[in-house]
């Protein structure tokens, strides 16, 4: 487990427990239904003024409902170029309206920091037709937005559009991906809803890599390139938004799946992100 002084654990919705980590933990429930699933800009700003100068490298929050957070954090990583590297069953590229919503702080993240976004593992149906018209497909065009999603999970067509991966090559594919990357300054981002059934509980679909996956993979990538910082997130918690809007929009987009059993989700997801902050660290 990381050091007390390379990583912190952010509260925003009892996804963990203060006790899960042997760092240290900000208690910021006050603001995880302002957040949750789509968040006001001058919420994201004031948040940022609470917490610039406190982040270490290394930030743990909660369900995947927060990852547009991940777009603040970056910042952390300073002016220089950054390529963002993030391992989510979500592309995350919607340029619909709000500006800070999970489901499109991808794209948002070249506006806020990152030069490039390559996103590994996604498998949801965001990628098919009509759905992929909300991408950002001037980002894709231009090759500022990589995605590399899995073929088990597409059509035939959404495989040959994306050039889609396999469970028997993909990390063939992602050795040469990060040498490409040779000393070039990186962000990474996990969401464990890329995470199979059985490896993490989440709020979301599950994907296909394996906890052991992402770990290999993350460290393929220090290897290779300059990790300067990186966030985690994708546990279960139990959705609770302050405004209308967001609660009707969040239980329309979220996929009804059962509330896990107390504590089973904990004790999986808790052997999951154990062995990818090993390597993020």
């Amino acid at each position: 487990m990381p050091h007390v002084a390379d990583a912190v654990h952010l509260d925003f919705d009892a996804a963990w427990n203060a006790g899960d980590f042997n760092f240290p933990t900000i208690p910021l429930r006050h603001w995880g239904p302002r957040l949750r699933y789509v968040a006001r800009r001058r919420d994201v700003e004031a948040l940022w003024r609470e917490l610039e100068g406190k982040l270490p490298s290394v930030v743990v929050y909660g369900s995947g409902d927060f990852h547009h957070l991940a777009g603040m954090f970056i910042r952390r990583a300073g002016p220089e170029p950054v390529t963002l590297i993030s391992f989510d069953n979500h592309p995350d590229w919607d340029i619909r309206p709000p500006y800070w919503s999970c489901g499109g702080w991808a794209a948002r993240a070249l506006r806020g920091g990152a030069e490039k976004v390559i996103v590994w593992g996604c498998g949801n149906f965001e990628l098919r037709f009509p759905s992929r018209l909300f991408a950002d497909r001037k980002a894709l065009k231009s090759g500022q937005m990589e995605i590399h999603p899995w073929a088990e999970r597409q059509s035939d067509g959404v495989c040959r559009r994306f050039n889609c991966m396999g469970r028997k090559d993909w990390r063939a594919r992602f050795e040469e991906f990060a040498k490409s990357l040779a000393d070039r300054r990186i962000y990474v981002t996990v969401d464990m809803d890329c995470l199979r059934t059985g490896e993490a509980v989440t709020n979301w679909e599950n994907g296909l890599f394996t906890a052991e996956d992402v770990a290999w993979a993350i460290s393929l990538l220090r290897e290779n390139a300059r990790l300067v910082a990186s966030d985690l997130c994708g546990a279960w918690s139990k959705p609770e938004y302050e405004r209308w809007g967001q609660t009707i929009a969040g239980k329309w987009d979220h996929p009804k799946l059962s509330e896990p059993e107390p504590g089973h989700g904990r004790e999986v997801n808790l052997r999951s992100v154990r062995e990818i902050l090993k390597a993020l660290t």
